[in-house]
């Protein structure tokens, strides 16, 4: 693991890059603020998570770094999950990351309320998912305000770009930064079950990620062969191949982050 600190004084804010070692967005937007550092107004920590598996291009060494927070089972990123969130506890943190699904920015929390719900309505994000149903996602420290991003294609450049467009505007909207950005009425979607793939060769998803299913309408199919849908649902980071068990969640629409 590697910080930085931007600013004098103990760290208010953080910023979290590389907590998987196969996104590399975050590490490229840390580096960059690093290397070309703002005039922040509150104190900064800059954090590349696990470098180990950066180095090598993998999502972890031993297990899931945003899973490894809870009771997980000694090893590299059992230890780094502990040394990570001493780093952070009680800083308001943005964590970085990329998918295989999903072009666009989104902001992934664990509850749309409080201090992560007047965060995101000020992030360059299309919509918000409260992932505070299913375990291990985000990654939960006690005291810590936290908001996760998904900034757009794993391993692209416009990812990169967009990691450091949400670092900017999140160290903005937590006043590190002026001026404050304006806040914005998002939709916040609810997340629920992944949606399993059946054995197949090829797959291919006719639904669009954040628009709503209709009951008989196919969402995918699997060698040709339809899949339909029984119950409405929005799709969230579906995609043919982004994951190699799941289409992707569903969810559903649960209000909206109001200014």
């Amino acid at each position: 693991m590697r910080t930085h600190t931007l600013g004098d004084g103990p760290p208010e804010v953080a910023v979290v890059g590389g907590i998987h070692g196969d996104e590399p967005c975050g590490v490229r937007a840390v580096e960059r603020l690093v290397a070309d550092p703002p005039p922040v107004e509150r104190p900064v920590k800059l954090v590349v998570a696990n470098e180990r598996a950066a180095e090598t291009g993998v999502r972890y060494v031993d297990t899931d770094l945003n899973r490894a927070f809870d009771d997980a089972p000694d090893g590299h990123e059992a230890r780094l999950a502990r040394g990570l969130a001493a780093e952070i506890r009680g800083l308001t943190t943005l964590s970085l990351h990329s998918t295989q699904s999903y072009a666009d920015p989104i902001a992934i929390v664990n509850g749309a309320t409080g201090t992560a719900r007047d965060v995101v309505s000020r992030l360059p994000v299309g919509a918000v998912v409260d992932v505070s149903g299913p375990e291990g996602r985000p990654f939960a420290i006690e005291a810590t305000p936290l908001v996760e991003a998904e900034c757009g294609l794993q391993g692209s450049d416009e990812a990169a770009d967009s990691a450091e467009r949400l670092s900017r505007a999140f160290l903005a909207a937590t006043g590190a930064l002026s001026p404050p950005p304006e806040s914005r009425s998002l939709p916040v979607f609810r997340l629920g079950d992944p949606v399993s793939k059946p054995p197949a060769e090829r797959y291919e998803v006719h639904a669009e990620n954040f628009r709503r299913v209709e009951p008989g309408e196919t969402f995918a199919s699997a060698d040709g062969r339809s899949l339909v849908a029984d119950e409405p649902f929005y799709p969230v980071l579906f995609s043919a191949e982004g994951y190699e068990e799941i289409f992707g969640y569903v969810a559903e629409r649960a209000g909206e982050v109001e200014p």
